[in-house]
């Protein structure tokens, strides 16, 4: 196994092991995973990490839903990372609830099909990037002769009807995701997310229901920054005390 560090979470109530030189987790994961509502999800309620690279999703995922009975695994092209995250789940004492599973995408899996209440996916964001030089960080951001389209596709696929999906991209991949749900997947809520005030938006997250036919909203900005650099009090809450996205602000 390569070389790996010993980082932590949600303000070190979650360990996750990195490799040292690779992908790594981004604080994108860790907002992500707070859009999903855990008061909602019923004992036997199974989610999926396509993508899961480190872990980082289905840890904070797992941290908020221990004490619930759930089964979430992870799905990876990376066997490395595969075993860096399933060792942090046992490190975590998460194992009997979560799971990594090595696995292209790309291939058949029927077995799966229509099986999940929810999925959740970081999807590599561009396929025109310049790819880096790390094969670890190239695998994780670009395309391999797969495009977003067909990734959502999968994604959607293994949903129950009604499941939902949760994903995070850039924001000039609204077009295609909208596409790619399109008579797919509805009741469609988009959240913009702004590093500060008075910029652009660089990241949006998405919420879909398989099946459904709910008309698209597009939820209130979220700011990750205060002018000074620092978190925002709802960002401090979602990065450091793993909060829920959508409880009530304190």
């Amino acid at each position: 196994m390569a070389d790996f560090t010993n980082d932590y979470l949600l303000d070190k109530q979650v360990k996750i092991y990195q490799p040292t030189d690779g992908y790594r987790a981004s604080t994108d994961a860790v907002f992500l995973s707070s859009l999903v509502d855990e008061r909602k999800l019923k004992n036997g309620a199974e989610i999926l990490d396509v993508g899961s690279g480190t872990g980082a999703i289905s840890l904070c995922l797992a941290s908020r839903m221990k004490d619930k009975e759930i089964k979430i695994k992870g799905l990876d092209i990376q066997k490395e990372l595969v075993e860096l995250s399933n060792r942090s789940a046992k490190a975590n004492n998460f194992q009997n609830i979560l799971s990594y599973e090595n696995f292209d995408i790309r291939e058949d899996r029927k077995e799966e099909l229509n099986s999940y209440d929810i999925v959740i996916t970081n999807p590599p964001y561009s396929d025109h990037d310049m790819p880096s030089p790390n094969e670890s960080k190239k695998l994780a951001h670009n395309h391999q002769n797969f495009d977003l389209t067909g990734w959502l596709i999968f994604c959607i696929k293994m949903l129950k009807s009604k499941g939902e999906l949760y994903l995070i991209n850039r924001t000039e991949a609204i077009n295609e995701i909208l596409s790619a749900l399109h008579n797919r997947a509805g009741d469609i809520r988009i959240l913009p997310l702004y590093s500060k005030y008075g910029q652009e938006a660089k990241r949006v997250a998405i919420i879909a229901k398989r099946g459904a036919k709910g008309i698209t909203k597009i939820l209130s900005p979220f700011y990750v920054h205060n002018e000074d650099g620092s978190y925002t009090e709802k960002a401090q809450r979602i990065l450091r005390q793993g909060k829920n996205f959508f409880d009530e602000d304190e």
